[in-house]
């Protein structure tokens, strides 16, 4: 029966980010987590907007709370403890939760559910199953049969109003689909968190989305079905609210997780506002952004990025074999562009990334490794960063799968692109996953971290920025032994807290082995520290830093494409040198016409 609304009452909406479980069954948490959540930051904007417009009516107090389980801690018997004090009127959201997070959603869904609180769960998950699949996923099928509520699509535009309704009434539907209205961004509430928040993240960085949805055909990607081809934008107004708001509490580092802030129609003029902001005003603005590689093409893009205050750029490599490129319908990517790109944001003072995926159909363990020695040979990239190609749910990959009837691992948690979740044609599962862990290796060895920080000098760039952005990846994934994105400082486990069916381990097997690895943790720490920090202070005297040079950093050549490994390695890269010749030879002749 429906609740009649009181006077006076209070009504909570809890929202919980959740974390996901690591391979010893205990969730991914830290002290100082290193990726700040935006879609926590989104819902919290709109929430707190919902709340300030009285959108329960007159005399309810709508208090929000927001919990990131990556650095908080969820007790969800003391979480409804204070909701029972204040009149047991609540709604429990897990937002943003990706497939490799379902699992622990639904796992810290469940004793809510036993008492009665109404749950909703959204994020990509749930989106990108309701918009590639024709029937119900039996991972939603499940969250449906415990009386969870389940959202698809994005809550601005009155869509969070409508579910606190339904929630306070207690008439919440079992499914609020919005995936063909996706909404404007302009003058939608900011994402903010509060202070306390963003400090529980590695270098008390904010984050906002500019813009979402991209207009690629990535096979391997979740966007483009979940936020759109059609790209959707905030405005620069918004933007510079969102710097000053953020100012005022004292951070002043940002990460813009557009997908590829390259194709934001308005990039030029985000920029133009956060340089009359760092010019003008004197604010300190450092910005992250990802990004494409044709971005350097577009006149002026780098060079305002550098006056704009990004210091670190994420660009989608992918991978260096054309082949695999076409494969995965990642035609935009050019590899005879790569090097011409990551040296102008070098010359920019930039500090790159790149995303590489292993496991495309035609990769080896041997291939794997013969690319990566190419790339730390070839291309000035700082950050190599690795993923497993997954047929996540929401991609296309996925869809064709799952419509074909092949095995794919019914565990939505190791949907991590850590993991090997289906088979692949040439390496067995052990090997793919063999080659994964070994890779990071072959990148992150001490003599090419050292050229890493060598070029970085050389380029004006701190080799000591450099040098702990590598520590953090290779510390990641050699000692902590998580993705660096899933990564952040001293692991945070609690005995109780293991996956329901993992044994429960006792407290003489658990507290040893817990401090054992903070303190080997933290020794390993010290050690790289300390013997990367005297690589950095021998660069610092090394008088023949300013001037040093190697082939990556060597301007294109003519005679490049027929000396480099990078284009000689593969059938793929060959074509692809073809290609480019044949367009360069083309384009001579109509400049030559267009001349006569």
């Amino acid at each position: 029966m429906a609740v009649r609304p009181q006077r006076g009452s209070i009504f909570h909406l809890i929202m919980i980010k959740p974390s996901h479980y690591g391979d010893d069954g205990y969730p991914i948490q830290w002290l100082r987590s290193a990726i700040p959540s935006n879609t926590l930051a989104c819902l919290n904007g709109i929430a707190e907007d919902c709340a300030a417009r009285n959108v329960l009516g007159e005399g309810v107090e709508l208090r929000v709370e927001a919990y990131d389980e990556t650095n908080r801690l969820v007790r969800p018997a003391r979480i409804m403890r204070q909701i029972e004090r204040d009149g047991g009127k609540a709604l429990i959201a897990m937002i943003g939760v990706q497939s490799n997070q379902y699992p622990r959603a639904l796992d810290l869904a469940r004793p809510f559910r036993e008492k009665g609180f109404p749950v909703c769960i959204g994020g990509f998950h749930v989106s990108g199953c309701i918009s590639m699949l024709d029937d119900l996923h039996v991972t939603l099928q499940e969250a449906q049969a415990l009386g969870i509520s389940l959202f698809a699509g994005e809550a601005e535009d009155g869509r969070l109003d409508e579910v606190l309704r339904d929630a306070y009434r207690g008439e919440l539907k079992p499914l609020y689909n919005h995936m063909k209205d996706l909404p404007d961004l302009a003058n939608q509430p900011i994402p903010m968190l509060p202070l306390d928040h963003i400090r529980r993240y590695a270098g008390s960085t904010s984050s906002v989305d500019l813009g979402r949805g991209c207009p690629f055909q990535c096979s391997f990607c979740t966007i483009i079905n979940v936020q759109g081809r059609k790209s959707r934008f905030r405005t620069v107004d918004d933007l510079e609210l969102i710097i000053r708001q953020n100012a005022e509490q004292g951070i002043h580092r940002f990460l813009i997780t557009d997908d590829n802030f390259a194709r934001n129609r308005n990039w030029e003029g985000f920029f133009d506002r956060m340089i009359w902001l760092r010019e003008s005003e004197g604010l300190r603005i450092s910005l992250t952004i990802q990004v494409d590689t044709l971005c350097h093409k577009i006149d002026r893009f780098i060079d305002k990025a550098k006056r704009a205050g990004v210091n670190r750029a994420f660009i989608g490599l992918e991978n260096i074999n054309p082949d695999s490129l076409i494969g995965a319908k990642k035609r935009q990517n050019k590899i005879t562009d790569y090097r011409r790109m990551l040296q102008d944001w070098k010359r920019a003072g930039v500090i790159t990334y790149a995303g590489y995926i292993i496991g495309f159909p035609n990769d080896t363990k041997e291939t794997i490794r013969r690319d990566i020695e190419i790339i730390k040979r070839e291309l000035p990239i700082d950050i190599l960063e690795f993923f497993i190609l997954t047929p996540l749910p929401g991609s296309e990959d996925h869809k064709v799968l799952y419509n074909k009837g092949v095995w794919m691992d019914p565990d939505m948690n190791k949907y991590d692109t850590n993991h090997v979740v289906t088979e692949h044609p040439l390496m067995p599962k052990a090997e793919l996953e063999e080659a994964y862990r070994d890779a990071w290796l072959w990148f992150f060895t001490p003599q090419h971290m050292e050229t890493v920080m060598r070029r970085a000098a050389s380029c004006g760039v701190s080799a000591g920025k450099v040098m702990f952005m590598m520590l953090w990846f290779f510390f990641s994934i050699r000692y902590a032994r998580v993705h660096p994105l899933d990564g952040g400082y001293f692991r945070l486990r609690f005995r109780k807290d293991r996956r329901p069916g993992v044994p429960r381990e006792t407290m003489l097997r658990f507290y040893p082995r817990y401090l054992f690895d903070i303190v080997h943790n933290h020794f390993w720490m010290g050690y790289w520290l300390l013997r990367m920090g005297i690589v950095r202070q021998r660069l610092r005297y090394d008088k023949s830093v300013p001037h040093y040079t190697d082939l990556s950093l060597t301007a294109p050549q003519e005679d490049e494409y027929d000396d480099l490994a990078l284009f000689g390695a593969t059938r793929g890269g060959q074509a692809a040198v073809a290609k480019r010749l044949k367009e360069d030879t083309a384009r001579q002749a109509l400049h030559a016409m267009a001349v006569l």
